[in-house]
């Protein structure tokens, strides 16, 4: 056994293979600086170092892979809810226009009776025209009476 004097420090180190291999937890090795590590792997044979290192690099890549994989999942529901959000708008301004296609027809048949009146009564004797023939046109062009043309719609 040969013994280290460093920075008023006695380092006693194991000239044997695999003695004196570190007892570090997985968490432990992960969580542990470069700094850290390098101090903890002084006096270790060139093997023991290079195979530390690469189950930290290990552990480090799962970690990663993990984080990735939550980061994936939380990005996929996040757009699932943006979807479900998106096609429930689409269902409402689809229903929205067919409203209002409805009104623009109900708008569309009222005119064209006035007009079809203004013409009759355009080709008629002048000053005679029946009260009861206006009042049928109007009623005509509203074909259901829960359609109101003018009212707002919600």
């Amino acid at each position: 056994m040969t013994t280290h004097f460093k920075a008023g420090k006695a380092l006693k180190v194991k000239k044997e293979a695999g003695e004196n291999a570190p007892a570090l937890s997985d968490d432990e090795l992960v969580a542990m600086s470069v700094r850290e590590l390098n101090q903890h792997l002084r006096g270790l044979t060139k093997e023991d170092v290079v195979r530390l290192k690469q189950r930290r690099r290990t552990l480090k890549n799962r970690g990663y892979a993990a984080s990735c994989r939550i980061k994936r999942v939380t990005q996929k529901e996040e757009l699932e809810r943006q979807k479900t959000e998106l096609q429930h708008e689409v269902d409402k301004l689809a229903r929205e226009n067919a409203s209002m296609r409805l009104e623009l027809d109900a708008l569309r048949a009222k005119y064209e009776a006035l007009q079809c009146f203004a013409r009759t009564v355009a080709r008629g004797p002048p000053g005679k025209v029946a009260a009861t023939s206006v009042i049928t046109i109007v009623k005509s062009a509203n074909h259901s009476p829960s359609s109101a043309p003018f009212s707002a719609q919600s």
